[in-house]
């Protein structure tokens, strides 16, 4: 955009040095034909002079002082430049009224450059100073047009110039505000990314290290107690342990690599909850699957239902066993045509939820929560102090759109 405005500039500028040159030309060729004759004072030369001045003041200060760009504040330079090319003007009309046209590319100069509440006096008083040229060298009664025709065609060019002056301020200033707008945009677009990122990385933590760790934690902290007592029972323990670190491990070059669950890069979701439950060994996990005519593996769910799903399977359980202080936990896996869900419930001490989610205290929840909104889909969290908990994920499944076909196959008619 500002490369076209500048091609525009040059433009006019090029327009408005050609009919000046235009006009000094003919200018100069009415006075030695007609004008120079009719004095015959001697000062012609001092005349074409003069003349020959203006025509190379002129261009000096197109290279040396050129023009402010549209909407910018003309330089000292450029002003004292228009200055002087019309003072040199004013003497030249005085010996030569046929330069009374060389005005045109001066007005259109000054309007140019100066702001409209200087433009239009300056414009004033050059075409009062060409209808008195036209007047002082009128033979006879004075022709209505010489009064008439400049004052008009100056006020035309000054409504245009000025009524565009204005349109483009008021365009410069729907730019910036468009530039602005966007670089707002696009900060809080940013913002936006960064801080979906952040979430889910702390969700990918959460229900991966962090509970890896927890897990390694009780684990080991099992062994300690009966190291001496039960060494065989210890040594299970730590490589229990061992094997969770192993699987965080795992998990960690996933994550890092931006892939989605261990557990399900070779299986369904359902071989993946009945592995969950098994590895658990702090308390019994039982996994059921309610989707009949799909067999024990379950069916085939979209990539993102399944990691979610199973994040929150983790999330639940590590709730379970870090706060529920529960020796059971039962987990239904129900598949719909329309919809997904997913049951996680124990036989703890049960709590009494918040009346609302942005009350929930913790990672867990809200974490879970916000996975399930992801995909457009609900949590709900069932419990009363004494009686456990059920936490309940349920996402719809929205069919995937069938491939478009390649360019130019044929589309089958109606027979």
């Amino acid at each position: 955009m500002s490369g076209a405005r500048d091609s525009d500039s040059r433009w006019l500028t090029a327009v408005l040095d050609v009919a000046f040159f235009l006009l000094l030309g003919s200018s100069l060729v009415r006075f030695l034909s007609y004008d120079s004759h009719d004095r015959g004072d001697g000062r012609t030369g001092w005349t074409v002079a003069l003349f020959a001045l203006f025509g190379l003041l002129y261009a000096l200060g197109r290279l040396l002082a050129p023009a402010p760009r549209a909407g910018a504040r003309p330089t000292a330079r450029h002003l004292a430049w228009l200055g002087g090319v019309s003072a040199v003007w004013v003497v030249l009309l005085t010996l030569a009224p046929s330069a009374t046209w060389c005005a045109m590319p001066l007005l259109f100069a000054g309007l140019h450059a100066l702001p409209a509440r200087i433009a239009v006096p300056v414009a004033a008083g050059l075409t009062a100073l060409v209808v008195a040229s036209q007047i002082r060298v009128s033979p006879g009664a004075i022709n209505p047009n010489m009064v008439v025709a400049p004052p008009a065609l100056a006020a035309v060019a000054v409504a245009v110039l000025v009524h565009l002056q204005r349109q483009t301020a008021r365009q410069r200033a729907l730019i910036d505000d468009l530039i602005r707008t966007r670089r707002d945009l696009a900060a809080t677009e940013r913002r936006a990314g960064t801080l979906a990122e952040r979430q889910r990385l702390s969700s990918e933590i959460h229900d991966t290290l962090a509970q890896g760790l927890s897990s390694q934690q009780m684990m080991l902290q099992a062994a300690d107690r009966v190291w001496r007592a039960d060494p065989d029972a210890a040594h299970a323990h730590v490589r229990n342990a061992a094997e969770v670190a192993s699987r965080s491990l795992v998990e960690a070059r996933r994550f890092v690599h931006d892939l989605g669950p261990a557990d399900l890069a070779d299986g369904t979701l359902a071989e993946a909850l009945r592995a969950l439950a098994a590895r658990e060994t702090t308390l019994e996990v039982v996994f059921r699957l309610d989707a009949p005519g799909t067999g024990p593996t379950g069916p085939a769910l979209p990539a993102r239902a399944e990691a979610a799903l199973l994040r929150i399977a983790q999330g639940a359980l590590a709730n379970v066993r870090e706060h529920a202080a529960a020796t059971r936990a039962v987990m239904t896996l129900t598949v719909l045509d329309d919809e997904v869900s997913l049951d996680v419930a124990d036989d703890g001490r049960g709590f009494t939820p918040p009346p609302g989610a942005e009350r929930e205290r913790g990672h867990g929840l809200p974490a879970m929560r916000i996975r399930a909104r992801q995909l457009g889909g609900t949590l709900t969290v069932e419990s009363a102090p004494g009686e456990g908990t059920v936490v309940s994920a349920a996402l719809p499944l929205v069919p995937e759109a069938p491939p478009e076909a390649p360019p130019g196959t044929p589309k089958e008619t109606a027979a």
